[in-house]
C-alpha cells in the first residue's frame, strides 16, 4: 500500500471524508489551512507538590516508579510513566492509565490507542515521533475521574517531561485532561479550536480517542483540531 493510500486508509477509519479528483487512482486531500486564533491566558506556574525541577530522564523515570504521593500507589499494578520521541515536536497527553495501560505499563493501548495511531499516520506521523504521557501516572480505580489532589501530587512529574522535551505542540486528549491542564470547568466544546498555553507550550484541546469511538460523528472535528495543532507546530 502506497503511503498516500494508507493515509486515506487511516482518514477513512477516522470518519473524515476526502474529495478526489476524477479520472485519478489516488485522492488529494484538500484540507484548508487553518489559522491559529489569538492565545488564551496563560496556566500560571504550579507550587509543585514534588521538587522535580532538576531532575533528568532517568532521575525522573526513578521518581515516578517508586512514587507514594497519593493513595493510588496501594491499587496501581505499576506506574505508567509516558513512551515515545524524548526530542518530539508534538507530545499527545491524556487523562490517566486505564486497565490496559496499567497492566502493560504504556499509555494508550487497546483500541483507544489503535485509534490513536490512526489519527497520528493520518497527519504523517508514527507513535515513534511522538511522547505520549497522562495527568496521572497510576490508574485511579474502577477508571474513576481523577481528583484534584492527585492531579496536584502527579502534575510536577508532567510539567517536567515536557520540560525536557521541550515540544512545538501540546495535544491534550480528552474533557478530563483538558480541565486538568487549563485549570478550568469550561466545556470541552469551547475550549477546542483555539490556541491555548501550557507552561509556555502551545497546546489545542481535544476529543479522547475512547470518546471517537463512542462518538463517531465527532472525529471530523477532531480532525479539525489535529490540523490546527499541525498548523501551529510548522510554524514554530
Amino acid at each position: 500500500m502506497t503511503d498516500n493510500r494508507a493515509k486515506l486508509h487511516y482518514l477513512d477509519a477516522m470518519g473524515i471524508q476526502v474529495w478526489q479528483r476524477r479520472h485519478s487512482p489516488e485522492a488529494t486531500m484538500t484540507l484548508a489551512s487553518q489559522s491559529a486564533p489569538a492565545p488564551t491566558a496563560s496556566v500560571p506556574p504550579l507550587e509543585t507538590a514534588i521538587d522535580v525541577t532538576e531532575m533528568d530522564w532517568q532521575a525522573l523515570t526513578t521518581a515516578v516508579s517508586g512514587c507514594q504521593g497519593c493513595g493510588l500507589h496501594t491499587t496501581r499494578t505499576q506506574t505508567v510513566f509516558g513512551v515515545g520521541n524524548r526530542q518530539a515536536r508534538w507530545v499527545f497527553v491524556g487523562e490517566a492509565p486505564g486497565a490496559d495501560e496499567d497492566r502493560q505499563g504504556e499509555p494508550f493501548v487497546g483500541r483507544a490507542g489503535q485509534l490513536l495511531n490512526a489519527m497520528l499516520f493520518a497527519l504523517g506521523l508514527a507513535r515513534e515521533d511522538v511522547y505520549i504521557a497522562n495527568v496521572l501516572k497510576c490508574r485511579p480505580p474502577e477508571n474513576r475521574d481523577p481528583r484534584p489532589e492527585e492531579v496536584e501530587q502527579c502534575e510536577p512529574y508532567l510539567i517536567r517531561q515536557i520540560e525536557l522535551i521541550q515540544p512545538a505542540i501540546i495535544v491534550a486528549l480528552g474533557r478530563h485532561a483538558v480541565h486538568s491542564l487549563l485549570k478550568t470547568d469550561q466545556a470541552l466544546g469551547k475550549l477546542r479550536g483555539t490556541r491555548h498555553d501550557y507552561h509556555g507550550i502551545p497546546l489545542i484541546a481535544t476529543y479522547h480517542p475512547a470518546y471517537l469511538l463512542r462518538s463517531p460523528g465527532e472525529k471530523a472535528r477532531a480532525w479539525e483540531d489535529l490540523k490546527l495543532a499541525q498548523s501551529i507546530a510548522a510554524a514554530s
